[in-house]
């Protein structure tokens, strides 16, 4: 009798379960072992196609990055290209929140992620802004996409508006006024915040 058919491990499908394995269990989950009974095989097999954790992060960051649509940022409008670009990076880190204290503090090396800053720092080159400035306002970009998409500034507030009053009117009143504007707090906060990054870099040209 054969052996019962598996499919074959590879450096992609091991990605794949590792990012389902943060998503589910937080950066502090992804572990050889975990991984290796996500995919039922032994851990020691895993090491066939990545060399260890840091090669293995490296392969989540070219997942989650791929989700970044980088198709705006090639078209003539650089301000409409780059708030496209903001959004599109923003819901790939929305989806999978937990890779972020795996990734922010980590050095760039994923073919996907190096393309993700070229493509918007070249967006800025053709823009007109000299290279030093095309550089901090990608790291600015960074600042606001990875800030908003790791807190939730709604969530922070977990009692009604008006439990607040008593000793902090302000509060209760800025609460009340957003929940009756409509809409996420969250996203409106968002959408100003990137709105204002790129009125600021508008006046810098």
């Amino acid at each position: 009798m054969g052996r019962p058919s598996r499919a074959l491990l590879s450096r992609e499908a091991i990605a794949v379960a590792a990012l389902a394995v943060v998503d589910e269990a937080g950066p502090d989950g992804l572990t050889m072992r975990a991984l290796a009974e996500r995919l039922g095989v032994k851990a020691a097999s895993l090491y066939n196609h990545v060399a260890g954790k840091d090669e293995l992060v490296d392969a989540l960051a070219e997942l989650v990055n791929a989700e970044i649509d980088l198709g705006p940022l090639g078209g003539a409008d650089w301000r409409y290209g780059v708030a496209e670009y903001a959004r599109s990076y923003r819901a790939a880190f929305l989806r999978h929140p937990h890779t972020i204290a795996l990734l922010a503090r980590r050095r760039v090396g994923a073919e996907r992620q190096l393309l993700g800053y070229e493509s918007l720092l070249a967006c800025l080159g053709r823009a007109g802004f000299p290279p030093a400035d095309a550089a901090e306002a990608a790291a600015a970009l960074d600042y606001l996409v990875l800030g908003s998409a790791l807190e939730t500034f709604t969530a922070g507030f977990a009692r009604p508006a008006e439990d607040y009053r008593p000793r902090y009117p302000a509060l209760a009143g800025a609460l009340t006024a957003s929940a009756a504007r409509g809409g996420g707090l969250d996203e409106r906060g968002f959408e100003l915040a990137l709105r204002l990054l790129l009125d600021g870099l508008a006046a810098r040209l």
